[in-house]
């Protein structure tokens, strides 16, 4: 249990996000996480956190904006009265576009929210966090699995991924970890909408537990990380991808 911890999450309304929030407020920790657009989503999980006996708020804060992943950080901590836990989930999607086809404006904004966000939320962490405090960025496979048309969105993750390892170095004499985590295919709204049964179908073949991973899922790599059972991982990424790889 992690009862008494404080986090950040960003993107915790939907999808993995989401998942990762309801499952740190079920260890006891007390929860801040952003959402961009969807008021009844991040309602809907505050609701289902508070029914359990949970904690969480939720904060209306777009992370493409300059500043707004250090009024996140900012607004969490003096919310939660200290930092212990820092997971960056929160990503840019796109419909996939081959390289030639995509604009500066659409780069530009996936590196925002993607990456940029990464460093400001992690670079403040890194001056406020207490010590022995926990980091968890999300990644993805598709930085060991590039597909076309994602240029920009696997850049940014594998920004994300160097960064974590870089960071690790810096924060370890504190005994802050600093670790990745790469999902697979995982089932959210977004990986449907985004992709037809049949390319689905095909992943399933593919990945050697036979199915899509859950938020859930996810969700419990991320719960190991931040807690006591983790405290000798760091500058790791690990893959939570059923196997594929």
């Amino acid at each position: 249990m992690l009862q008494g911890m404080t986090a950040v999450v960003t993107g915790g309304s939907r999808g993995i996000g989401r998942a990762i929030v309801e499952r740190l407020c079920r260890e006891g920790v007390d929860v801040v996480f952003n959402y961009a657009t969807s008021e009844a989503a991040a309602a809907e999980v505050v609701g289902v956190v508070q029914a359990a006996g949970g904690r969480a708020r939720a904060m209306r804060l777009d992370l493409k904006e300059p500043d707004g992943p250090e009024q996140l950080m900012e607004a969490a901590e003096a919310h939660l009265g200290g930092l212990d836990i820092l997971v960056n989930n929160a990503a840019m999607s796109f419909t996939p576009t081959p390289l030639a086809q995509t604009d500066a404006e659409l780069f530009d904004s996936v590196m925002a929210v993607n990456a940029r966000s990464v460093f400001l939320t992690m670079r403040y962490a890194a001056r406020h966090m207490r010590d022995g405090g926990r980091i968890v960025n999300i990644s993805t496979l598709n930085t060991v699995r590039p597909a076309p048309g994602i240029a920009p969105y696997a850049a940014s993750k594998g920004a994300v991924e160097q960064l974590t390892a870089v960071v690790a170095r810096e924060l370890g004499p504190r005994g802050i970890t600093v670790n990745t985590v790469s999902p697979g295919a995982t089932d959210t709204e977004l990986l449907r909408g985004t992709n037809p049964e049949q390319a689905l179908q095909a992943v399933i073949g593919l990945t050697p537990l036979g199915r899509l991973g859950q938020p859930s899922d996810v969700a419990d790599v991320v719960a190991f990380l931040t807690g006591p059972d983790g405290r000798w991982i760091t500058g790791q990424n690990l893959r939570a991808s059923g196997g594929l790889a």
